[in-house]
């Protein structure tokens, strides 16, 4: 980089603005990059602004902290925007009361699925048991993950990355996988994209079909609450 755009640079990187552009900047290309690939859940928005981020930070030598100091006004977004999850589930609530006894089956068989089978495939792999704390709850969504992860000795800014992979990963691979399972219920595909890919899974599903929205922005708050309770239990049950 010239020495005249080096210095323009270091006076942008100080401006929180130029951080909070950024950050809209690459979602709204990703979301471009989105469309004109009709949708395709692997080309992912947030995967993309997650790749053009980093590599601005990488390039330019800007440190994390600075980047996160200007755009921690999304962040705070997302607290009204999970909040807002609340809209289409109300819309839904008459098929959501009708399939009471298949959601709390299915919370309880994706939420243990999910810790055990990230325990299992780790464990043989030769994870350190740090590495396995900070993964059981990577299902969860990421506040509720790195408080669950700390007690039992995991670290917190390792599950926040975990969390947010599983997130691009299920909103990215999950319609493939119901797609080859056959199931074709947009209940049941919201509620399965909602408990593996919590936020990220479901700004995917309420994309698609506001019936599947819905019910993947109800098992994600409720999948939050199983994950809290179930993954303590298994550890202690697994670990002592």
């Amino acid at each position: 980089m010239s020495e005249p755009l080096s210095q323009i640079w270091v006076y942008l990187s100080a401006s929180p603005l130029a951080a909070l552009t950024l950050t809209l900047a690459a979602y709204q290309f990703g979301f471009f990059l989105y469309r004109r690939a009709g949708f395709h859940p692997l080309v992912n928005p947030v995967l993309v602004a997650v790749l053009l981020i980093g590599s601005v930070l990488l390039v330019s030598g800007t440190a994390y902290p600075v980047y996160f100091d200007g755009a921690k006004f999304v962040h705070f977004l997302l607290g009204p925007a999970t909040a807002a999850l609340a809209i289409p589930l109300y819309r839904q609530f008459a098929r959501v009361r009708r399939s009471a006894l298949a959601i709390g089956v299915s919370l309880l068989a994706g939420s243990l699925t999910a810790a055990l089978s990230a325990l299992a495939v780790a464990s043989l792999l030769g994870a350190s048991r740090q590495t396995l704390a900070s993964l059981a709850p990577k299902s969860a969504t990421a506040p509720v993950a790195m408080g669950i992860a700390e007690p039992l000795g995991g670290l917190p800014s390792l599950t926040a990355v975990l969390v947010i992979l599983t997130g691009i990963l299920g909103a990215a691979l999950g319609p493939l996988v119901l797609d080859l399972a056959r199931i074709r219920d947009w209940r049941a595909r919201g509620f399965a994209i909602g408990t593996a890919a919590h936020g990220i899974g479901t700004s995917r599903a309420l994309l698609v079909n506001e019936t599947a929205g819905a019910f993947s922005g109800l098992a994600m708050g409720l999948n939050a609450i199983a994950t809290a309770l179930l993954v303590p239990l298994v550890w202690r049950l697994i670990f002592g």
